[in-house]
């Protein structure tokens, strides 16, 4: 999260939150804000999608947190604090990832295939077959997997 960025007092309310789940109303979310949420966030549930694309979505996800539930309705939002713990296999210093954790790690980025596919230079098959386990990627994009990941801050043992 850019400091000084709109969404960072949510991203700090967040962080600092040591509740698993947490639920604002809109009119909470406008406090800590202290500004007025979009006119879009009051009516398109996209608008608080996981996905890193917005600036609003990395306050969250960089706080440890994805949205669970979306009530425009009621004007209330329920986040979930991630919970990561893959357990990774290594040959010497290099991770090797498996669909599993290729997959954590694209969820984790609010990524489609599509997307990270063109983030990591492969074709969108490829993460496909990757996360399906048709085949492992080589060592050399393993370490880029790696990178990548401690890039997101992506969290595994």
């Amino acid at each position: 999260m850019k400091t000084g960025s709109k969404y960072g007092p949510l991203f700090e309310y967040l962080r600092n939150n040591l509740a698993e789940e947490v639920t604002l109303s809109f009119l909470q979310i406008e406090e800590i804000l202290q500004r007025p949420l979009p006119a879009s966030a009051r009516s398109q549930s996209v608008w608080w999608s996981n996905r890193r694309s917005g600036l609003q979505a990395a306050a969250w996800m960089d706080a440890g947190f994805r949205v669970m539930a979306i009530d425009l309705n009621d004007e209330k939002i329920t986040w979930r604090k991630t919970k990561v713990a893959y357990q990774v296999k290594r040959d010497g210093d290099v991770v090797l990832w498996d669909g599993e954790l290729i997959h954590g790690l694209r969820q984790h980025m609010g990524m489609s295939q599509a997307e990270f596919a063109q983030e990591l230079g492969v074709r969108q098959p490829t993460i496909s077959e990757w996360e399906n386990g048709v085949y492992l990627p080589k060592r050399s994009t393993s370490k880029y997997l790696t990178l990548i990941a401690e890039r997101a801050d992506f969290q595994y043992e």
